[in-house]
């Protein structure tokens, strides 16, 4: 079996989330010129390796393994740290081959993930169409494809891509990818307590891939309402250690919903630098009239705006959220909810589109999620009481 990113890495996740842009790849001028600061929470070991394999590199810059080695630690660092410099960074160490109709089936793998990071879905599931025909049994691919087909809303697709990972990686790993579809598909029940069995299961399972697990447990309970046990699942992710934006944000939005508002400002008061924790931090503050709400209300204000300057629309989703319940204005997040959906369509991209919609009195602005609810009989009790709104509205 060929190594594997962490699906935690290679997804936006992918699940949406704390979603990352992907930043234009830069070249040096020359040795001495300093390429990033790492942050505090990268360790010397960590800094010390992508050094050497920088070094390594630009002495042999048609290596194949040491350019894959480093996009990857670059990957890994992106989706730890939710900092797209790291995704730049990747690409600009697969330059030798970035633009090559056919390259090398691990750079076709790498450049989807990278595509995938910026939204470019459809490029990136040509890259992995290809890197399959070439690898069968890649399982990288096939896992980076199901994530994408999952984020763009066609379980049964993703599902299938799935599958072939059974008999190609560690069976924890195969039966999260399943779950993840399944669990959104109507099988929600069915799908926590298999996975639920084979985590208890997989004591060998790497770290990641546990972290992982947990998290999808921790979603799919919360999204049937079982509130006690998507927090124990979240806090025996968290107790995993590695920073995870994704996993802090999940947990935080599950802490929003119950008001726990204090526990959100301890959770998060320390990473305000990644965008999607900043804005669930905002809120809480809001929440509890804390006087770092203002500052961190114009910071967000600040960020959105240099991205839409950049063209870079991967936040929408979150642009909608802060828009609405910040900056109270439903109509413009409604018009950023729908982008998003036209993009992605997981279900707190389906959320932010029917709480706007609500607030801008437009029940037709929701018929495509309420379309795909009831075609994929999602079970979401947070979905479903919006959706019993539209119905008491007159």
């Amino acid at each position: 079996m060929k190594p594997l990113l962490s699906l935690m890495h290679i997804a936006v996740w992918a699940l949406g989330c704390a979603v990352l842009a992907l930043a234009a790849p830069y070249i040096p001028k020359h040795d001495a010129e300093i390429l990033e600061q790492l942050p505090r929470s990268v360790g010397s070991s960590v800094a010390r390796e992508l050094r050497d394999l920088r070094e390594g590199l630009a002495l042999e810059p048609n290596n194949l393994g040491l350019a894959t080695r480093l996009a990857r630690r670059y990957i890994e660092l992106g989706r730890a740290e939710a900092d797209p410099r790291y995704f730049g960074y990747a690409q600009a160490a697969l330059k030798t081959w970035w633009d090559q109709p056919e390259p090398p089936v691990e750079v076709l793998v790498l450049r989807a993930t990278l595509r995938q990071n910026r939204h470019e879905f459809e490029a990136a599931l040509s890259d992995l169409s290809k890197a399959l025909t070439q690898d069968p049994g890649n399982a990288q691919a096939w896992l980076t494809r199901a994530v994408i087909l999952q984020v763009q809303g066609h379980y049964p697709e993703a599902l299938r891509s799935c599958l072939p990972l059974m008999n190609l990686a560690d069976p924890l790993l195969a039966m999260t990818c399943m779950s993840g579809s399944a669990s959104l598909s109507g099988q929600a029940g069915k799908s926590y307590e298999f996975l639920l069995q084979t985590l208890q299961s997989s004591q060998h399972a790497s770290l990641e891939v546990r972290r992982w697990a947990l998290t999808l447990l921790a979603e799919i309970a919360a999204r049937r309402g079982d509130l006690k046990a998507a927090e124990q699942h979240f806090k025996a992710a968290i107790g995993l250690g590695a920073q995870d934006a994704y996993l802090l944000a999940a947990y935080a939005d599950l802490l929003l919903d119950q008001g726990r508002f204090e526990e959100i400002e301890g959770l998060l008061k320390d990473a305000i630098r990644i965008d999607g924790l900043l804005l669930r931090l905002t809120l809480a503050e809001r929440a509890l009239g804390l006087t770092p709400f203002p500052l961190h209300l114009e910071s967000l204000k600040a960020r959105f705006v240099a991205s839409r300057k950049r063209g870079d629309t991967v936040h929408q989703g979150e642009e909608a959220r802060f828009t609405l319940h910040l900056l109270k204005k439903p109509r413009v997040a409604l018009q950023l909810a729908q982008a998003n959906w036209a993009v992605q369509r997981e279900p707190r991209d389906a959320r932010i589109l029917l709480e706007a919609a609500l607030a801008a009195r437009d029940p037709q602005a929701a018929e495509p999620v309420l379309t795909m609810l009831e075609r994929t009989a999602m079970e979401d009790v947070q979905l479903r009481r919006l959706v019993a709104k539209f119905k008491e509205s007159p």
